[in-house]
């Protein structure tokens, strides 16, 4: 189970990352022209239901370099203040050495091992037991722990969750989830956007669309299609997030035991992680975390069960439960 190093795991990543930033402008193509659909209804331009949607393809045809420049926008602004946005919304912040002398020693030795340039730490106060990497780039790369990890763990289970976040950052794993948030991101604000005005706007699937313009047969069909076409935007950029391999957990476990030769204290570490992770943050932030038990839909885990990593460490790290 030697994980870390698998360079077709890296390339995998870095593959996926490029495959997302260059699919993103083809979905959102098919995002504008949903948008684009509603837009013709709820604006009372609706003849027909072909004519609404020749209508709502012109409209696409116009607005689409706009569009791009926007999400070009967006992209520029998340990649920039990204982990600004993160730490707001779990409330972290800097752990000075001052602090933390003993676990910065921990942090700067894993690094030297592999000629890593340390990352910072931050630290979110709450009992919670979890951790997470993120950053772009090696200057901007920072490990998050929480104050009920730190008084937790002993000195070697810190240290194997220290080793796991760092081959997150090695294996590129971290740049990829970011990049996935980014991605989905719009597409939740803009799915959101079209449900809340089409409830407000009282439109019948089915049957008229009351308009300033008056009523407009086929304005119902139009909405629907266009309710359609946002789902199936929206969805398709979950299922994108949602087939990131959970594979990357185990890789990072192995990882830990690679850099620390001590599997049993991986195997502790997530013993107590287990059933005490839950931290209030957003779903995707969640996905970042060392242990993430919340299910999208109830159906699909961002991480495997602790049980099953503690199997594999068992079965091929050498780590006795």
């Amino acid at each position: 189970m030697g994980a870390f190093g698998l360079q077709t795991h890296i390339w995998n990543n870095n593959l996926k990352s490029i495959l997302l930033l260059a699919g993103f402008p083809f979905l959102l193509v098919l995002l504008l022209y949903g948008l684009s659909v509603a837009f013709v209804v709820l604006n009372g331009d609706v003849t027909s239901v072909g004519g609404g949607l020749s209508l709502a393809a012109d409209h696409v045809a116009r607005l689409w370099p706009f569009a791009l420049l926007g999400a070009a926008v967006w992209f520029g602004i998340a990649w920039l203040f990204y982990q600004t946005m993160i730490e707001a919304a779990v409330g972290a912040r800097g752990l000075t050495r001052k602090e933390a002398p003993d676990l910065y020693n921990l942090l700067e030795n894993l690094c030297v091992s592999r000629g890593l340039r340390t990352p910072k730490i931050n630290i979110i106060e709450t009992p919670a037991l979890n951790a997470f990497a993120s950053g772009l780039s090696e200057k901007s790369y920072k490990v998050t722990v929480t104050r009920g990890l730190l008084e937790t763990l002993d000195r070697d289970e810190l240290e194997a969750v220290l080793a796991h976040e760092l081959t997150h950052i090695m294996n590129r794993d971290v740049r990829l989830l970011i990049i996935a948030v980014i991605f989905v991101g719009i597409f939740s604000f803009f799915g959101e956007m079209i449900f809340r005005n089409a409830f407000r706007s009282g439109v019948r699937v089915g049957g008229h669309t009351r308009s300033r313009k008056g009523d407009s047969r086929g304005g119902g069909i139009l909405i629907l299609i266009a309710a359609l076409i946002v789902i199936f935007a929206y969805l398709l950029a979950l299922v994108i997030r949602f087939t990131l391999s959970r594979k990357r957990e185990y890789l990072a476990d192995a990882g830990a035991v690679e850099l620390t030769r001590n599997p049993d204290a991986m195997i502790s570490a997530l013993r107590k992680i287990s059933g005490r992770s839950k931290i209030n943050a957003p779903n995707d932030i969640q996905q970042m975390m060392i242990e993430n038990d919340a299910r999208f839909a109830g159906i699909f885990a961002t991480h495997p069960a602790i049980e099953k990593r503690i199997e594999a460490l068992t079965k091929f790290a050498g780590g006795r439960e």
